[in-house]
């Protein structure tokens, strides 16, 4: 069945305070918050994700609170949701489920599929066009050249299949894998691995990049460019709200965001 996400609604969050000083003023700590929801379903459980993390899961079906630690960060937001699942699957962490909805970070990935053509000891370099729509090739933006292979160069072998088939001193087998890698992405019925390259945090902006091959003798490929990526980083994340303003003819309360 799954996570399902109809009929909760209200999702709110509370800091914990620490103390409560004199003034009246209460000391929080970012660290410990009460997660409260509302929801339709009287027979599921609910599961909590922090930031695409499973945090924990409700004791019965009619609990909607529960509390849930947060990463200390003050330069991006932190998502919380709620999700309804069967008693069947409480403990089930479905966070691989929520991959693709991650809230955008500011930062790219970049997938390379680790092919058997690729030389043993080829490196990569990364470029981009720092939102101008021209991509610089001149200078790469990783501080040294990204190894492709790992240190023992696992390429196919073993003595399994064809020798011959594929670079000289290795015979072809089950692509790079024998179940280490990801199935379905390389050729069919074998598993691949995949190269992946995390750039560091981008402004909002649209990018390009590109990515160049280069064996040990400094040969190197064509450069393989990627489509246009939107780059949307997270809003910076509120340190405090306080009261600044309250209409009560309007019945209208303004608050006061410091960061």
């Amino acid at each position: 069945m799954g996570l399902l996400s109809e009929g909760i609604e209200q999702v709110t969050a509370f800091a914990l305070p620490l103390s409560i000083g004199c003034d009246g003023r209460s000391l929080c700590t970012t660290r410990e918050v009460l997660v409260r929801w509302k929801s339709n379903w009287k027979d599921k459980f609910h599961q909590v994700y922090v930031n695409g993390k499973f945090a924990g899961v409700t004791a019965d079906t009619e609990s909607r609170q529960m509390m849930v630690q947060l990463p200390t960060s003050f330069s991006a937001s932190v998502r919380i949701e709620v999700f309804a699942v069967a008693g069947y699957e409480t403990d089930i962490d479905f966070s691989s489920d929520l991959e693709s909805s991650k809230g955008d970070s500011g930062r790219v990935k970049i997938s390379l599929l680790r092919e058997q053509k690729l030389p043993a000891k080829s490196r990569a370099e990364i470029y981009f066009d720092n939102g101008t729509g021209q991509i610089d090739m001149a200078n790469p933006i990783n501080d040294e050249m990204l190894r492709i292979w790992p240190m023992r160069e696992d390429k196919a072998g073993f003595g399994m299949s064809g020798f011959g088939l594929s670079d000289f001193g290795h015979d072809w087998s089950a692509a790079t894998g024998f179940g280490k890698g990801c199935f379905g992405i390389g050729q069919f019925g074998c598993d691949a691995d995949l190269f992946e390259w995390l750039s560091g945090q981008l402004s909002e902006g649209v990018y390009k990049f590109a990515i160049k091959i280069f064996d040990e003798n400094g040969r190197e490929s064509t450069a393989i460019q990627t489509e246009e990526v939107v780059v949307i980083p997270s809003a910076k994340g509120a340190e405090r709200l306080t009261v600044f303003a309250y209409d009560s003819v309007e019945n209208k309360l303004e608050l006061k965001i410091e960061n």
